[in-house]
């Protein structure tokens, strides 16, 4: 699901540890970086493994049909930042992903009530283009 909007706020930008994130998210896919030796996840990416210390690194794709739940959130009624004031309240998640649940992803939760959000409510990703080359991934309640 993609959902068109106009973008103000400030864009997230890629650098040398994110950019294969930011890549597979621009085609709404999510993809994450792996530590070679110990197999373990490693997210926000980095140069090295915090699991093993180990810089050998590779990034697994998990495709564009991702759940999780919610493993925390606080709902925000002020904004922090330019271009955020149109979308109060804003409902930043912590989410622990269904395909490898020791990786927690931030994201906002869309198209939700701040009072429906509940610890352990499941979710979908979606990706939100914010201009002709760069999306967003975001959540939104999974159905059930």
């Amino acid at each position: 699901m993609t959902i068109k909007t106009d973008y103000e706020k400030p864009i997230p930008l890629k650098n040398q540890d994110i950019h294969p994130y930011w890549d597979a998210a621009d085609q709404h896919e999510l993809k994450l970086q792996k530590c070679t030796p110990c197999r373990s996840f490693i997210h926000p990416p980095g140069p090295a493994c915090p699991s093993c210390g180990s810089p050998e690194t590779e990034w697994e794709l998990l495709g564009s049909n991702i759940s999780a739940t919610v493993y925390s959130y606080v709902v925000s009624y002020r904004p922090f930042l330019p271009g955020f004031q149109h979308d109060l309240p804003t409902i930043i998640t912590v989410a622990s992903l269904d395909a490898a649940p020791e990786v927690k992803l931030m994201a906002n939760i869309i198209n939700c009530d701040a009072e429906d959000v509940e610890i352990g409510m499941p979710l979908q990703m979606t990706w939100v283009d914010i201009t002709e080359d760069r999306a967003l991934p975001q959540w939104i309640p999974a159905e059930k």
